[in-house]
């Protein structure tokens, strides 16, 4: 039984408006991760949860299935994506998709490598874990060079050590995600929250894990697709 893709993708962004469906390089930014969900042939089928009608047009376009419309509630800033991947895999349940694995990929990280999504399923049925989250070992620590406002005002570290932390390279490592989840769908069903108990990583390249959430992230975005450096 193959996995099933769910790319998550609401009309109402906020940090850069319209991002899902604004042109990147030569085409809209959602079109990256369907076109390559679709190229993987690891899936069988590649699904778009979505309120808008136009991005629900673009999906199609670029070959990804859009089965339904996801509720309004669901497509609000408040909205969880715990709650949005419930929806969806009820609703498919009901529509007789079989599978037992979701990859959720969020269109904002076009970049992902397919050999890497092919890696966490495999990581997965290996494991047994819940889920596994792809992430890169950043420099920005919480142990180290990451700093947080205390009640007084004053700043405090992010995380407290043992002993004093010298340098960067001695902080315990950290992960920043990077937008693609693969996980259990019956423990998922289960726990009603993607962040299970069994969380496991499985590390990728900083440059492949690129996620754009703001203006200066999507020009960096925007200059590799358009020279289409290869990462």
């Amino acid at each position: 039984m193959k996995p099933i893709c769910i790319i998550a993708a609401r009309g109402g962004s906020k940090g850069v408006p319209k991002k899902n469906i604004r042109l990147l390089g030569k085409k809209p930014l959602i079109a990256y991760t369907i076109e390559s969900a679709i190229k993987s042939k690891l899936f069988c089928d590649v699904i778009v949860s979505t309120e808008n009608k136009k991005i629900a047009s673009i999906a199609k376009k670029y070959g990804a299935t859009v089965p339904f419309y996801r509720p309004k509630k669901l497509a609000t800033d408040n909205a969880s994506m715990d709650d949005v991947l419930l929806d969806v895999i009820k609703k498919l349940k009901l529509l007789k998709y079989e599978f037992d694995i979701v990859v959720s990929r969020d269109c904002t990280a076009p970049f992902i490598q397919n050999s890497d999504i092919k890696a966490s399923i495999n990581l997965l049925n290996k494991k047994r874990c819940d889920i596994v989250v792809a992430g890169y070992s950043t420099h920005l620590n919480p142990y180290f060079n990451m700093m947080e406002k205390k009640a007084s005002g004053y700043l405090k570290f992010s995380k407290k050590s043992k002993s004093r932390i010298e340098s960067r390279q001695k902080a315990p490592i950290v992960y920043q995600l990077t937008g693609l989840h693969t996980f259990n769908v019956k423990q998922f069903l289960k726990y009603k929250k993607i962040y299970m108990p069994k969380i496991l990583p499985f590390e990728i390249l900083p440059e492949t894990g690129l996620m754009i959430d703001t203006e200066f992230e999507f020009q960096i975005a925007n200059q590799i697709a358009k020279k289409q450096i290869k990462i």
